[in-house]
This record gives structure tokens, C-alpha cells and sequence, in this order.
């Protein structure tokens, strides 16, 4: 699960009782060598969707970590790119290994928490990526209403999703069980640490950016193929703000 360069057990101990801000801050060094960066695969065809849909002018990477979202808007904006974090040790390593590999278009990071961007609507697609499960279902729409605030009329906030694993299988159960973790952990330890991967559920998901004020468009990505229901196994949730 874990390659070399990775955290250890007690690293990995360290983030969990921690707060998610000193949390991510710990596990910024080596965040790139674990299972929770979101997969190149997947950042892959993102990039190949949007840049059928694009360019962009200016693009914001919504908690972006290390910038792996901020490499995929760098390839189809034209003018700018942000990566905004509340994780100031998230945002140096993405400062790094941005600079390292280069900047076209111009890049730009800011601290700050999702739940009260400091923009203009200045934007004109926003994307985001594993970030969601450390937000509760009732933060959603305050989160969804700032980022519908930040784009300009007819931008998109664009993000993936993966289908959840099914009923049998080893994944489901892990992913129940570790939520359960973490349940248990935050009713008898502070400060919380909210990481929940079952919380966000597609179809209250689209009520609440409906709500906020976007239209929703699902597509498919067509690189991972279907479930043997015929449904897409990784969507794309394109929600546009409607012109005012």
C-alpha cells in the first residue's frame, strides 16, 4: 500500500491524531508516495476531457495538496493557474515541485480554507480532486455556494467520481470500516479529524450543486471502462454556472 519513500505506521499515527490542517501539514513531504493522491490515471483523463471542452483562461484547483490538480489546469488554461490549501505544508511542496517542472501558464498559491475563498468570480473552471471527504454532508452547500461565488458566469466546476465499491466485495467493507475508524476516533479525541469516504454520495451531491445554483451534466470517463450494470466505474461532474 505503502512504497518506501512513504510515511510509517507511526507517521501515519501522528497525522491521524493531529487536526486535518497539521495533519496534511505533517504528511506533506511524503503525501505523493501514498494511496490518497489522486491517481495519474485518473488526473489523465480529466485533462483529456477538459481539453476537449476548453481552453480556459483562468483555472483554480480547489484544496489542491502538492498541485497535482494545478498540473492538469497548467494544460488547458491559457493565462492562470491556482492552487489554493489551508495545508501551509501542502502548499510549500507544491510550490517546489511545481517551480521544478516549470510554469506555463503563470502560478499562483494561496492559503485559505474552501469554506471561505477569498475571490472575486475570477475563474473560469474550477476542479478538485480526493478532496471531499473532509467535508461533512452539511458543509457541502456553503462550500458549493463559495465556489459557484468564484466563477464567473458560465465557468464549470468540474470534478471526478469514483463509483462506489459494491455491497460484496473486499472494498466496500473497508471503506465501512474505515470510516468506522474514524467515527470512533473523533467521538473520543480531539481536535476531529474528518476524512470520510462514504459521506459524499453522488445523488445528494447534484441536489445540493442544484441548488447552489449550477446546472450538473454527468459524463463518463471512458478510460475505465463499465461495471457490468453498464454504469461508468469514474464520472466527471461538469456543474456550470448559468449565466446571470
Amino acid at each position: 500500500m505503502f512504497g518506501p519513500e512513504g510515511p510509517s505506521l507511526r507517521e501515519l499515527a501522528g497525522q491521524a491524531l493531529s487536526s486535518v490542517e497539521r495533519g496534511y501539514d505533517l504528511l506533506a513531504p511524503k503525501f505523493d508516495h501514498t494511496p490518497f493522491r489522486t491517481p495519474d490515471s485518473v488526473l489523465s483523463a480529466v485533462t483529456k476531457a477538459l481539453a476537449r471542452t476548453g481552453p480556459y483562461d483562468d483555472g483554480l484547483d480547489l484544496c489542491c495538496g502538492t498541485g497535482a490538480g494545478v498540473d492538469v489546469l497548467a494544460r488547458v488554461c491559457r493565462r492562470s493557474v491556482t492552487g489554493v490549501d489551508f495545508s501551509a505544508g501542502m502548499l510549500d511542496v507544491a510550490r517546489q515541485r511545481v517551480r521544478a517542472e516549470g510554469e506555463a501558464p503563470r502560478v499562483a498559491w494561496v492559503r485559505a480554507d474552501a469554506r471561505a475563498l477569498p475571490f472575486a468570480p475570477a475563474f473560469d473552471l474550477v476542479v478538485s480532486f480526493g478532496a471531499f471527504g473532509h467535508f461533512l454532508p452539511r458543509e457541502l452547500p456553503g462550500l458549493f455556494a463559495r465556489v459557484h461565488s468564484v466563477l464567473r458566469p458560465g465557468g464549470s466546476f468540474v470534478f471526478p467520481v469514483v463509483a462506489p465499491p459494491r455491497p460484496a466485495s473486499v472494498g466496500y467493507w473497508m471503506l465501512l470500516g474505515f470510516d468506522a475508524v474514524m467515527r470512533v476516533r473523533n467521538a473520543v479525541w480531539r481536535p476531529p479529524f474528518v476524512m470520510y469516504y462514504r459521506a459524499f454520495r453522488l445523488g445528494e451531491v447534484r441536489d445540493e450543486l442544484a441548488r447552489a445554483g449550477f446546472a450538473v451534466e454527468l459524463r463518463a470517463l471512458p478510460e475505465f471502462g463499465r461495471r457490468r450494470d453498464g454504469s461508468p466505474r469514474v464520472r466527471m461532474v461538469v456543474a456550470r454556472r448559468l449565466p446571470d
